[in-house]
This record gives C-alpha cells, structure tokens and sequence, in this order.
C-alpha cells in the first residue's frame, strides 16, 4: 500500500505565500513523476505543476512565474511553493503521484486526499 501525505494549506491573504509539501510512504520501488493538481468549488481539476523523473517540470499557464515545484527524492516528497498567490489560486490541492510498488512491474497513479488552499482577497 501507498500513502500520500499532504501539509501545508490553510488562508492567505491575496500577495502573500504557502508552502505545500506531500510524502509518499509505503512499498514503493520507484516514483516515476509526482505533481500538485487542484480543484476549485464548481470547476474540474486541473494540473498545477508535475516533475517527471530526470527533472522536467510542467506548470499550468496560470501558475507560471508565480509556483515552483521541486523534489526530494531521497524522501520521496513533492514541494509547491506559492508566491503572488490570487483569489482564483482558491481550491483543494491534490497530490498526484506514479509509483511502482512492490509486486508490480508498472507504474500506478495515487492521489492524496488533498489540502485546502484559501486567498482572501
């Protein structure tokens, strides 16, 4: 079994920063990408940023200049710093992650049960 683990949401201020973090825990043998999706009241989720293994990193037009994503590996643990954030950053955040376990020969998707980012503007 796999867990993902979110940290780090809660209310900010318009202009102002969070951190969020996810750690992955579990049988795992290797993580080939793991990334920030997130879902606003009403709208579908969408991708924030993701890191495929080697180091390319994919951000939302929207999230550009303003949200980094990086990576420990050692830990197994996915960061998303926000900067500049907006109103319309307002959403559950979602940890993504594919995970070879043990037993398996293939990558499965796991998801964390999400973290509550609020900007108040």
């Amino acid at each position: 079994q796999v867990q993902l683990v979110e940290s780090g949401g809660g209310l900010v201020q318009a202009g102002g920063s969070l951190r969020l973090s996810c750690a992955a825990s579990g049988s795992i043998v290797s993580i080939n990408a793991m990334g920030w999706y997130r879902q606003a009241p009403g709208k579908q989720r969408e991708l924030v940023a993701s890191i495929i293994d080697g180091g390319f990193i994919n951000y939302a037009d929207s999230v550009k200049g303003r949200f980094t994503a990086s990576r420990d590996n050692a830990k197994n643990t996915v960061y998303l710093q926000m900067n500049s954030l907006k109103a319309e950053d307002t959403a559950v955040y979602y940890c993504n992650a594919a995970i070879v376990v043990r037993g398996l020969l293939y990558a499965r998707a796991y998801w964390g049960p999400g973290t509550l980012v609020s900007v108040s503007s």
